[in-house]
C-alpha cells in the first residue's frame, strides 16, 4: 500500500482553514486475527450530553474519542459543561438547568461534521433559557431540521432557521445550503404541550425524548413514522437508567411529565457495532476469519443485525465470550445474494452493497430511504462508486439491487469525504482482483480513529 498526501488551502470570507486529503491504494488481501474496534459514537454523544444536562460529576469510561464526539465536546463545553480527560475516561461537571453567560446573546455551536450532536445537541440547549445558534460544515448545512425545530416550537420553545443575513454576519456565520438546514436558533426552556413528528431519521425522536423530561409541564410526542427503532430504543435505555417517569404506546406515542432532572453517573461505554460491520464483512468477502472484540453482546445498537445478514450469506459467525464474535466467510466466489431490510441498520449499506457484489445473485437492500440524508446521499455514492470498480447495481428510491458475480475489479473511488463510504471502500480493495485507490481517507477519522492502521495489522498479505 502506498501513501499519498496532497495538503490544499481552502480559503473564505468568514475563516481560513487547511484541509488535508489523503488518497490510498489498498490491495486484494485476506484478514486473520483480531481487530479490536472503539466505543460506540451513538452511546458515547448520548452519555456526554446527559451528563452535562445533570448536577453533578459523571464519569464516561472508554468514550469513543473521534471527530464526531469531539465536536459533542465542545458543544458541551460551550453551553457549560467542564469536561475533563483523564487515562480512558472523561469525567464531566454537569450544568443543570442553569445557563452560563449573557442569558440575551445567543451562543454559537458548530457541530463541525456530526449529525448526531446537531440533532441531540437541540436538547440540551433547549433547556437552558438562552439563545443558542447550531450551525456545522458544509455536509451539516444540507442536513434538514425544519421538522425536528417544528416540534420544539409545539413544546414551547422558540426557534427559527431563516436567520437574517445580519445575524449570520454578525456571528460569523456561513449559510445554509438547503433551505430548512443549519444555521437554527432555538431558545428555551420547553414548557411542555404536544407535539406529532415523522421520524426519518430516529435522531429526531431521541432528541425530543432527552430534551422532554427537562420541561417545564408535561410532553406528549407522537410518532407517526419511525425509521431506525434500534437507536431509539437506545435513548429509552438511557431514561430508564436515569429513572426518568415516562408511559409510551410502543414507539408511536410517548408522555413524559415535566420537571424532572438528569443524575450524574459512571458508566463504560460499549463498542461500536457499525465500526465492526467493516471487519465482519472483511472476513465475509475474503473468505477469511477474523475475530472482533471490545464488543457487548447484550447491546441493543441496531448494526448488530448485520451479523444475522451475513449468516444468511453463508458467512458463520462463533461468540467466543459476550465481547468477542469471530466471522469466519465462505471460500471467495461462495456467498449468496439475499435481500434485507436495512430501516433498523442503515449505517450498513454502504459495506453490506460492497459484500453484495462478492455474491452470486441478485442482493437486494430496500427500506432504507434515510441513507440519502447521511453525510451524503449514500444510496447514489455506492451506486456509482460501485460501478467504478466493476459492479452492476442499481439505484432504487430506497435503496440498491446489486447483481453480484462473486467479485470486484478494482480501480479509483471517491469516498465523498464519507467515512463509512470509504470504510466500505477499504473492504472492496480486500476482496478486488487489482485493488482500490480511495481518495480523502481521513474522514474516516470522524468516527474510527485508527481504522486504516487496523487494517494493515489483520491484512495477510
Amino acid at each position: 500500500m502506498y501513501f499519498s498526501v496532497y495538503p490544499d488551502l481552502k480559503i473564505c470570507t468568514k475563516r481560513c482553514t487547511f484541509v488535508y486529503t489523503m488518497n490510498r491504494t489498498i490491495g486484494p488481501s485476506s484478514v486473520s486475527g483480531e481487530a479490536a474496534v472503539p466505543a460506540s459514537k451513538s452511546q458515547t454523544i448520548r452519555a456526554l450530553l446527559i451528563a452535562s444536562s445533570a448536577q453533578g460529576v459523571s464519569t464516561i469510561r472508554n468514550p469513543l474519542d473521534s471527530g464526531d464526539t469531539r465536536s459533542c465536546v465542545e458543544a458541551c463545553r460551550r453551553m457549560g459543561a467542564a469536561v475533563t480527560e483523564g487515562e480512558g475516561m472523561w469525567i464531566i461537571q454537569g450544568i443543570g438547568r442553569q445557563a452560563g453567560g449573557d442569558r440575551n446573546t445567543p451562543l454559537v455551536i458548530d457541530v463541525g461534521n456530526s449529525g448526531t450532536t446537531l440533532y441531540l445537541g437541540l436538547a440540551a440547549a433547549a433547556s437552558l433559557g438562552r439563545p443558542v445558534v447550531f450551525t456545522g460544515d458544509a455536509q451539516i448545512r444540507q442536513r434538514p431540521v425544519t421538522a425536528l425545530i417544528s416540534a420544539y416550537e409545539d413544546l414551547g420553545a422558540q426557534c427559527a432557521t431563516d436567520l437574517p443575513a445580519d445575524m449570520r454576519d454578525t456571528l460569523n456565520l456561513e449559510p445554509p445550503l438547503k433551505e430548512g438546514s443549519v444555521p437554527c436558533i432555538i431558545t428555551g426552556p420547553l414548557t411542555g404541550g404536544h407535539t406529532s413528528i415523522s421520524c426519518p431519521t430516529s435522531q429526531y425522536l431521541s432528541s425530543l425524548l432527552l430534551a422532554a423530561p427537562l420541561a417545564q409541564g408535561p410532553c406528549t410526542i407522537d410518532v407517526p413514522l419511525l425509521y431506525e427503532q434500534p437507536y431509539a430504543e437506545l435513548t429509552v435505555g438511557w431514561l430508564r437508567e436515569q429513572e426518568i417517569s415516562f408511559t409510551r404506546d410502543g414507539y408511536r406515542r410517548f408522555h413524559i411529565p415535566g420537571g424532572q432532572q438528569y443524575k450524574p453517573y459512571d458508566k463504560e461505554i460499549p463498542g461500536d457495532y457499525s465500526s465492526a460491520s467493516f471487519f465482519f464483512c472483511a472476513a465475509a468477502v475474503t473468505g477469511s476469519t477474523l475475530t472482533v472484540t471490545s464488543l457487548s453482546r447484550e447491546d441493543p445498537q441496531g448494526d448488530r443485525q448485520i451479523l444475522a445478514c451475513l449468516q444468511s450469506m453463508g458467512c458463520v459467525v462463533t461468540w467466543r465470550d459476550s465481547r468477542s464474535v469471530t466471522v469466519t466467510g465462505p471460500p471467495k466466489g461462495m456467498l449468496q445474494a439475499g435481500a434485507f431490510n436495512l430501516n433498523a441498520m442503515p449505517d450498513t449499506l454502504p459495506v453490506l452493497s460492497v459484500t453484495a457484489c462478492f455474491a452470486r445473485g441478485t442482493t437486494r437492500l430496500f427500506e432504507v430511504p434515510q441513507a440519502r440524508i447521511k453525510e451524503t446521499d449514500r444510496i447514489a455514492v455506492m451506486c456509482s462508486e460501485l460501478r467504478k470498480l466493476g459492479a452492476i447495481v442499481e439505484e432504487l428510491e430506497d435503496g440498491l439491487v446489486i447483481e453480484g458475480t462473486g467479485e470486484l475489479s478494482g480501480g479509483s473511488a471517491c469516498g465523498h469525504g464519507d467515512h463509512r463510504v470509504i470504510m466500505a471502500l477499504a473492504v472492496a480493495a480486500l476482496g478486488s482482483r487489482h485493488g482500490v485507490t480511495i481518495d480523502d481517507t481521513c474522514a474516516a477519522e470522524i468516527t474510527f480513529p485508527g481504522f486504516f492502521t487496523i487494517l494493515e495489522q489483520i491484512r495477510t498479505n
